[in-house]
């Protein structure tokens, strides 16, 4: 099997290219080939034992997706994007990103197909932004796209496109709205999500962080390791699986900004010193209309499964990026 992944030098992106790397295959079926693209040159996973291709390339730039798809990949991760807060501050770049660069690959695969017979697996890291208030209670599948960020309406146009493109038969995509990502590794980013992140990652590396809205702020997570397996198994779904409605919604963990310093508590009492609050009304207005909880049927009924409480994503986050323990401590 031959796998494209986009945005490669990204968070998602480097964890989803490591744990190809590590594995080997996908549904089964051995990986041959896995190629690695993102704006800046993405660093080679450890272990790898099939053949890799690394570049940097601009995907929005003419002629840089034909190039990634002559190889003709049999499977695409599309994990290329930039974050919500600078999708919203810079409303030229969020759309040339998040946008022309989606509808360049998407074309490139269309016309490679109309080349000789191709029709890839794309599956397309989406986003819960695509849903804007008001809100039920809990969001069913049937909920309509009513983004209220540049993001969310970038992310919704593109689930469009990569529907349309799958009705016609240029591709077989699968559209994977995650939900917010925490804990992130890493550096603090221009995600308006970033200090669901911050508020724990920071004081369990004994760092001080901001915490820019109040403690009864809800929202849907989604570890970085729940993530990655909701994109491999999206990757192994059979064909049609989703008939004509490509794009589902993953499910996650409903959690107050409370529950994280609960469970943050839990784990570290000393570190709940670190958090400095500090009420930023930008953050507040993009959060209060971003959803909170979710019914996520179809995804639970094709299994998808996520994280079962804020302890267990704060666990992966000591696992996977701390060594199994916290700084001074054996």
């Amino acid at each position: 099997m031959r796998i494209l992944v986009t945005g490669a030098a990204g968070m998602i992106g480097r964890k989803l290219v490591e744990r190809l790397a590590k594995d080997g295959h996908v549904g089964g079926r051995e990986i041959t080939t896995l190629a690695m693209t993102d704006i800046v040159e993405p660093s080679a996973p450890g272990g790898l034992g099939a053949e890799s291709q690394i570049t940097a390339a601009d995907i929005a730039a003419p002629g840089a997706a034909e190039r990634l798809i002559a190889y003709r990949p049999d499977l695409i991760f599309h994990a290329a994007g930039i974050v919500s807060g600078e999708a919203e501050s810079d409303l030229e770049k969020g759309y040339r990103v998040n946008l022309d660069g989606s509808r360049r690959l998407f074309d490139a695969i269309r016309r490679e197909g109309e080349r000789a017979p191709y029709k890839p697996r794309l599956v397309f890291t989406s986003s819960i932004a695509v849903f804007g208030a008001p809100f039920p209670d809990k969001i069913g599948d049937d909920f309509h796209l009513t983004p209220l960020t540049s993001y969310g309406t970038q992310k919704a146009m593109v689930e469009l496109m990569l529907a349309d493109y799958t009705r016609r038969g240029f591709m077989d995509g699968v559209g994977v709205r995650l939900p917010t990502i925490c804990i992130r590794p890493g550096k603090p980013n221009k995600a308006a999500s970033g200090f669901f992140s911050n508020i724990l990652r920071e004081p369990l590396s004994a760092r001080e962080a901001v915490l820019p809205v109040s403690e009864d702020v809800r929202a849907w997570h989604a570890s970085p390791r729940a993530a990655i397996g909701f994109l491999l198994h999206a990757a192994a779904l059979p064909p049609g699986a989703l008939g004509d409605r490509p794009n589902l919604t993953m499910p996650g963990l409903s959690a107050t900004v409370g529950d994280e310093l609960a469970a943050l508590n839990r784990v570290s009492p000393a570190a709940m010193r670190l958090i400095r609050r500090e009420p930023d009304p930008v953050i507040q207005r993009i959060v209060a209309g971003w959803p909170q909880a979710f019914d996520p049927k179809r995804a639970l009924s094709l299994g998808f499964r996520a994280d079962s409480s804020f302890d267990e994503i704060i666990r992966y986050h000591i696992e996977d990026e701390l060594g199994g323990s916290l700084p001074g401590r054996p």
